[in-house]
């Protein structure tokens, strides 16, 4: 799963605007970037896959502490506390601390049982729908365009930037999970790893297009506001 966990961060924006964009892809993404990092300190562990039957070209051998529910909960709960203290908005904790479970909850879907329930000798789960790449790809496809498109029917953009920057995030988060369903295994773990430390830039990059749009409830109130504070718009009507 690819753009369906960045799929839960444009919906979780329309329910509750407050947090930016980025904030919601950071929370929704969380696990898939502790994970590069883990793996280059050698804490955790994946192979490259040569066996033909397995659905995709990677082995999650040993991932406890990025993806087993247990400590996925618990960063959920951290990533919530740690909001909420510094915004006050208890709501909006809630909602990223539920991103970042969603995360497992997607991936228990897609991924064959190699997902720990919690650290240490674990029973391993995993529905295993990446055995099916087409109905996998009609799954994340309609669950990214959905909510891709409650994001664009919310917001709307402040200029230009809000625009293009939107657009180009999104097809460019198109174009990443084709070539990662299509494209060729990894030569090595270390590429893996260094190329997941790459999504960070799509955090970065949405915490800069959202900045450039504004929710539309907002703007209808601060039109609103700004007409009844104008006199001459007294007049006019």
């Amino acid at each position: 799963m690819f753009i369906g966990h960045f799929a839960v961060g444009f919906a979780a924006k329309k329910l509750n605007s407050k947090p930016s964009l980025g904030t919601y892809f950071l929370a929704a993404q969380l696990l898939d970037l502790l994970w590069p990092t883990f793996l280059l300190l050698n804490i955790e562990q994946a192979e490259i896959s040569h066996d033909p039957t397995n659905p995709i070209p990677l082995s999650f051998t040993h991932y406890p502490i990025s993806h087993s529910l247990i400590t996925v909960i618990g960063w959920g709960l951290l990533v919530a506390l740690i909001y909420s203290l510094n915004r006050k908005n208890p709501k909006a904790a809630v909602l990223l601390g539920l991103c970042v479970i969603t995360h497992w909850l997607l991936d228990l879907i897609v991924h064959i049982p190699d997902l720990p329930l919690y650290p240490g000798n674990s029973l391993m789960v995993g529905l295993g729908l990446w055995k099916s790449k087409i109905v996998t790809l009609i799954v994340e496809f309609t669950l990214f365009a959905v909510s891709v498109g409650l994001y664009l029917k919310s917001t709307t953009p402040k200029n230009k930037t809000g625009t293009f920057a939107t657009w180009a995030l999104i097809i460019f988060l198109i174009i990443i999970h084709l070539m990662n369903t299509f494209g060729a295994a990894p030569p090595n773990m270390k590429v893996v790893a260094w190329a997941g430390q790459l999504q960070w830039l799509f955090v970065i990059w949405a915490y800069w297009s959202d900045r450039n749009r504004a929710v539309k409830d907002e703007e209808i109130r601060y039109v609103t506001k700004a007409s009844s504070a104008n006199p001459l718009s007294k007049v006019i009507s």
